[in-house]
C-alpha cells in the first residue's frame, strides 16, 4: 500500500506540466501588449514628448523582463519538480538550464521583482508632480520591502549553502 501511495504522490507532479504550459501562453499575452505599445508609439514618435518616449521604452523594458521572469519559472520549475526537458544535441540550450535549483530560482524571482519594481518606481517618479506624498511613500516603502526581502533571502541562501 506504500509503495502504491508513494507511486501515486510522486506522479502527481505531472499535475503542475499543464500549469507550465499555461505559462508560455501568458507570454504570448505579454507579446501581444508589447508590440501593441509599439504600435501606438511608432505613429507618434517624432511628435511625442522625451518624457512620454521614456515612459513607453521603461514599459516596454518591463513586460520584456516580467517576459524573462516568466521563461526562468516556467523552465526551470518545470525541471525541477516535474521532468528534465529534453532538448536534442543539435538545439541550442540556454546555459542556465539544468543548474537552477528550487533555491536559486526563488532568488532570481525575487531579484526580478526587485527589477520591476524599481522600473514601476522610476516611471511613477518620472511624474512625480502628479502624485501625492503619502501615496509616493507607499510606493517607495512597498519597493524597499521587496528589496529588502530580496536580500535577506539571498544572504540565507548563502549561509545556508555556506553550512551545507
Amino acid at each position: 500500500m506504500e509503495k502504491v501511495i508513494e507511486r501515486f504522490m510522486y506522479a502527481s507532479r505531472w499535475l503542475l506540466a499543464p500549469i507550465y504550459l499555461g505559462l508560455s501562453l501568458t507570454l504570448v499575452a505579454l507579446g501581444v501588449k508589447f508590440f501593441q505599445e509599439v504600435w501606438h508609439v511608432v505613429p507618434q514618435l517624432f511628435s511625442v514628448a522625451e518624457h512620454d518616449l521614456v515612459l513607453v521604452i521603461l514599459s516596454l523594458i518591463d513586460l520584456a523582463l516580467v517576459g524573462g521572469l516568466i521563461v526562468m519559472v516556467m523552465l526551470s520549475s518545470y525541471e525541477n519538480f516535474v521532468s528534465q526537458l529534453d532538448i536534442g544535441e543539435d538545439a541550442e540550450k540556454l546555459s542556465w538550464l539544468g543548474k537552477m535549483d528550487a533555491a536559486s530560482l526563488k532568488n532570481k524571482v525575487a531579484s526580478s521583482i526587485v527589477a520591476i519594481s524599481s522600473i514601476h518606481l522610476l516611471k511613477l517618479f518620472m511624474r512625480v508632480e502628479q502624485i501625492e506624498n503619502d501615496k509616493l511613500m507607499w510606493y517607495v516603502s512597498i519597493h524597499l520591502t521587496f528589496v529588502v526581502s530580496a536580500f535577506a533571502m539571498g544572504m540565507l541562501d548563502k549561509l545556508t549553502r555556506h553550512h551545507e
